[in-house]
């Protein structure tokens, strides 16, 4: 057993670092934001000078802010889903990011719309672009579940083993650190992709419809082990989860068979 006690602030009047910022705190949370981004922006550098996509330096800066706004947007959106009367009751919260609350389903939506968007304006390849970022998404999204440990937030089930953690906000019983089991899951997804993009070449999108199919699978065993409101035996993000595996699994079936048997085929 673990009583959490990690500071989630880096820098301000009760951080790490206590320094007095009037209104402005650096968060953990905040930091793996950014830290994503600039993730993204060198793996898409590292893709232009491969020559897999046609984007100058600049183009590749506008790219990752129009996926940073879809992100946030989206993210914000689908807060409404789990909280509806906090939001509801007082919209202006919805703008309050500082305080929290970013659904993943939401950002997922949210990135998609916007990589759409950007490659439509620039009439790119859309499947090629989204193959391209799942890499640096699902490494960033794993460092998003640390940060959600350091914060003492998504907390799990009350569970009594030898890893169990105890969050004082949230009483005194002792629980499933689930945001490291996630983390760890989405670690193991980034070396899948990981391995698909030095693999080989594959038809674009294989290797985003993998990233939403075991995205979606792992984060549907995970929330098994998260104190969340149930819907008919499954938590909002288990059923969101569904419909990532149900969608994945058709085109799969429908548009990758062949990369499937290429992967395991000896040529």
């Amino acid at each position: 057993m673990w009583i959490h006690n990690l500071n989630p602030t880096i820098v301000g009047k009760t951080g790490l670092i206590p320094l007095n910022l009037w209104v402005v705190e650096i968060r953990w949370y905040g930091l793996i934001y950014v830290l994503g981004f600039f993730l993204a922006i060198w793996w898409l550098q590292r893709a232009r000078k491969k020559g897999k996509i046609t984007l100058t330096k600049d183009e590749v800066w506008d790219l990752v802010f129009y996926l940073m706004v879809g992100v946030l947007i989206g993210s914000r959106l689908f807060e409404i889903f789990w909280e509806p009367n906090y939001y509801l009751s007082n919209p202006l919260r919805f703008f309050k990011i500082w305080e929290g609350g970013m659904s993943f389903h939401g950002g997922l939506v949210g990135i998609i719309i916007a990589c759409w968007w950007y490659c439509k304006k620039k009439q790119l390849d859309f499947w090629t672009m989204a193959d391209i970022i799942s890499v640096p998404a699902i490494f960033a999204l794993a460092l998003g579940r640390i940060a959600n440990f350091i914060n003492g937030e998504l907390v799990g089930r009350v569970w009594n083993g030898k890893w169990c953690v105890v969050f004082p906000p949230y009483g005194d019983e002792c629980r499933h650190p689930n945001m490291m089991y996630s983390a760890l899951q989405r670690f193991i997804v980034f070396g899948w992709l990981l391995t698909l993009s030095f693999w080989q070449e594959f038809k674009p999108g294989f290797i985003f419809w993998n990233f939403v199919f075991w995205e979606g699978v792992g984060r549907f065993i995970v929330d098994f082990y998260r104190e969340d409101v149930l819907y008919y035996g499954f938590s909002l993000g288990q059923w969101f989860s569904a419909v990532m595996i149900m969608v994945a699994g058709w085109i799969f079936y429908t548009k990758y068979k062949e990369e499937w048997k290429k992967m395991f085929t000896k040529t």
